[in-house]
């Protein structure tokens, strides 16, 4: 399994957000989405994101619009952060990016 759904509505995902788990993980998020009027999304887990990984969240994040759901990302690891800056993607997500206090430079 590639990610643990607790009882508050919040999705961890445990695996990469690449073109290799894409597939399941678009299952996963969209039954996760069906399940809850409000989704977090934890992805400090997450090591490795690709193209793939972002068209993911990005169709969670309008899947749950169209559904007049609220989907949030409510935590990024490091690659998570630096691709959706590089990619300027920070602001179509529109949640607070944390930095943690170890990386802080």
């Amino acid at each position: 399994d590639g990610g643990t759904m607790s009882a508050n509505n919040r999705l961890t995902i445990l695996e990469d957000l690449t073109i290799y788990n894409a597939m399941e993980q678009k299952q996963q998020l969209l039954d996760a989405l069906g399940q809850a009027e409000h989704l977090e999304l934890d992805l400090s887990q997450v090591a490795e994101i690709d193209t793939a990984g972002l068209q993911l969240l990005i169709l969670a994040k309008r899947e749950a619009a169209r559904l007049n759901k609220d989907l949030d990302i409510v935590a990024h690891s490091p690659n998570v952060r630096q691709t959706l800056d590089f990619c300027n993607l920070a602001a179509f997500f529109g949640d607070p990016v944390v930095i943690s206090a170890h990386e802080h430079a």
